[in-house]
């Protein structure tokens, strides 16, 4: 068992310098020219600071998460408004009087945008420079992926839903109803990410 061993950790140290070859041997203007700013702060040898400073890479996963609940979730929100929009732009030439009551898939899609704000302010105060650890940092980028991604996917559903429902509901008014359960189960979506997120959150 221990020439297993040493045999292995001997093939992982070849594979460790062949792998550094090939990042310092890289050509420039490829992949590693726009990895190289994260290879840098992946690198640097400061997992805890001396006086419990925190790391490079629990500040930058922390920050990474905070930005990418905002982004994704603010992506679904525009798309939503701006397909359900559409819509009720087009719908409102011929029923002016049903612009009003067909607003709300602008309404579900704009509280999209709210979730992604209020996780990414949790995970903004939750970074500090001191005390933070590598673990608080994949959690807040955890938290802010679940939520931005599963807002995105809330937000397009929304837009395509409300767009078409809006024009239906001009043609059959029975469809309101309808379209109302549709926009409901799919915001849904981005409250699962936003739980999910909280609670990711709330470990860090």
């Amino acid at each position: 068992p221990r020439s297993t061993l040493s045999s292995s950790s001997a093939a992982s140290d070849v594979y460790k310098r062949q792998y550094q070859r090939r990042v310092r041997g890289a050509k420039p203007g490829r992949l590693s020219t726009m990895y190289s700013p994260i290879m840098e702060i992946m690198n640097t040898t400061n997992p805890v600071a001396p006086d419990g400073g925190t790391s490079n890479v629990a500040s930058f996963f922390g920050f990474m998460g905070a930005s990418s609940a905002l982004v994704f979730a603010c992506l679904g929100a525009a798309y939503g408004t701006a397909k359900s929009g559409v819509g009720i732009a087009s719908m409102g030439v011929l029923r002016p009087d049903l612009v009003m009551k067909s607003i709300i898939p602008v309404i579900m899609a704009g509280v999209i945008g709210i979730y992604g704000l209020i996780i990414a302010v949790i995970i903004s105060v939750a970074v500090k420079p001191t005390g933070y650890s590598d673990f608080s940092g994949f959690a807040c980028l955890g938290a802010g992926l679940a939520v931005g991604l599963s807002g995105l996917a809330a937000g397009m559903a929304i837009g395509i839903v409300g767009d078409a429902g809006v024009r239906a509901n001009a043609q059959q008014p029975k469809l309101f109803v309808g379209m109302i359960l549709i926009l409901i189960f799919a915001e849904a979506l981005a409250l699962y990410g936003l739980i999910v997120g909280l609670i990711l959150a709330v470990k860090s």
